[in-house]
């Protein structure tokens, strides 16, 4: 697995990109098809900034990405892509979408690569990661365009399979995921969401997880 990661590190360079991350997004991209010609795309959490890169040549000239990361990120994107330094919990959908272009109209992409700091109690990391997770999916219905895609990253553990039903609940269909390019000790999976459906949920369909509960995380991913 090593020479697999020496091999996404050493064709980063190559292909100057800004990060081996890439690679997760372009395998997602092939094969589920989450962006297109002309799409406005946002990307949560985006330092150091090579999923903006892939996106911004996938959704080309007459698409355009936003960026938000609490980092500042001094590299110089292609023309169709803006950054902005700040909080994504707490920015206003309407500073994003004025970002884009057209404040009238949403994103057709909403992508995420959020984690939280890591603790070393991988248990508490993986529910910090899945509030970050419903983070996304509350302001979907701000941001995001009815039919649009959501790809966004979790830890592993025992609030996926919940999190997964949340997502199921205003998108069409939902996956999880786990690229090549991750690495071997990565606890990271990614879900896949086509279709979204404002308004599908219920009130209660989307929440903000809880403390975790006194049981064993999952020892592995299913594909739902």
């Amino acid at each position: 697995m090593r020479e697999v990661q020496d091999h996404y590190f050493k064709l980063a360079k190559q292909e100057k990109y800004l990060s081996r991350a890439a690679y997760k997004l372009i395998e997602i991209d092939d094969r589920r098809k989450v962006l297109r010609q002309g799409d406005r795309v946002l990307d949560c959490g985006c330092a150091p900034g090579s999923w903006l890169q892939v996106a911004a040549r996938r959704v080309g000239p007459r698409g355009s990405v936003v960026g938000i990361d609490l980092q500042p990120i001094p590299h110089r994107f292609d023309s169709n892509t803006k950054v902005m330094t700040g909080d994504f919990t707490v920015t206003l959908p309407d500073a994003l979408l004025t970002m884009a272009g057209e404040p009238a109209r949403k994103f057709d992409v909403v992508l995420s690569d959020m984690a939280p700091n890591t603790s070393g109690d991988p248990e508490s990391d993986h529910f910090r990661s899945v509030r970050l997770c419903d983070s996304v999916l509350e302001a979907c219905p701000a941001l995001l365009a009815e039919g649009g895609n959501l790809v966004m990253k979790v830890f592993e553990g025992a609030g996926y399979r919940d999190l997964v039903k949340r997502v199921e609940g205003t998108f069409a269909e939902a996956r999880g995921f786990k690229p090549k390019a991750s690495r071997s000790e990565s606890v990271e999976m990614f879900i896949v969401a086509t279709g979204f459906r404002p308004g599908q949920a219920k009130g209660d369909d989307v929440q903000e997880a809880q403390s975790p509960p006194r049981r064993k995380p999952s020892t592995g991913w299913s594909p739902r």
